[in-house]
């Protein structure tokens, strides 16, 4: 149930540094807990600078939507074109590379309106499938995907520092996208 009324809009190059920073501190705090110092520490300083996720945003390829909520920012999520895994070569697709929302925003609507908006970006581009990968341990996150339609095809190692985890891959057919979350 959305609480909240979400504005999204189209991030550019000036939101970059605030990308990052919701990046980073949306991703400690969800998986800090289940990792060990060490590998979050190596995982944030090596592969989630706030210097290589500023340099994401406006670069091809990628579509960042920026979500407010109560007059502040409250998650984005980024899409990504031509970044199919070998299960989905010659479909096409978009990849929700990342739908984060801050911890003081979820539940009030913000990853559901961020999710709809994906995906009408999805249908303009012309998109049959979206898809992402999900930690096969974030069931929280694959109970959203699951509600929203998304199905697991397959899975892909993800690098945390030195922990090698996996993470599911789930794709949505978009003529299926009356299913919402």
């Amino acid at each position: 149930m959305l609480l909240t009324a979400v504005d999204i809009r189209l991030a550019n190059t000036d939101d970059a540094s605030l990308i990052a920073e919701m990046s980073r501190r949306t991703f400690y705090d969800t998986f800090a807990p289940f990792n060990t110092k060490e590998n979050m520490d190596k995982f944030m300083k090596e592969q989630f600078s706030h210097q290589a996720l500023m340099e994401e945003v406006g670069q091809p390829g990628n579509t960042f939507l920026l979500a407010h909520c109560l007059d502040e920012p409250s998650g984005y999520v980024r899409l990504r074109d031509n970044n199919n895994p070998p299960e989905l070569r010659g479909l096409q697709t978009i990849e929700i590379a990342r739908i984060y929302v801050t911890q003081k925003m979820i539940g009030k609507g913000v990853g559901k309106t961020l999710m709809e908006e994906a995906i009408n970006v999805a249908h303009r581009k012309g998109k049959q499938y979206v898809w992402l990968g999900v930690w096969e341990k974030n069931f929280t996150a694959i109970d959203f995907y699951r509600a929203w339609g998304f199905k697991k095809i397959g899975q892909q190692p993800f690098m945390l520092g030195d922990d090698v985890q996996t993470d599911w891959l789930m794709i949505k057919k978009l003529e299926d996208d009356t299913t919402c979350g």
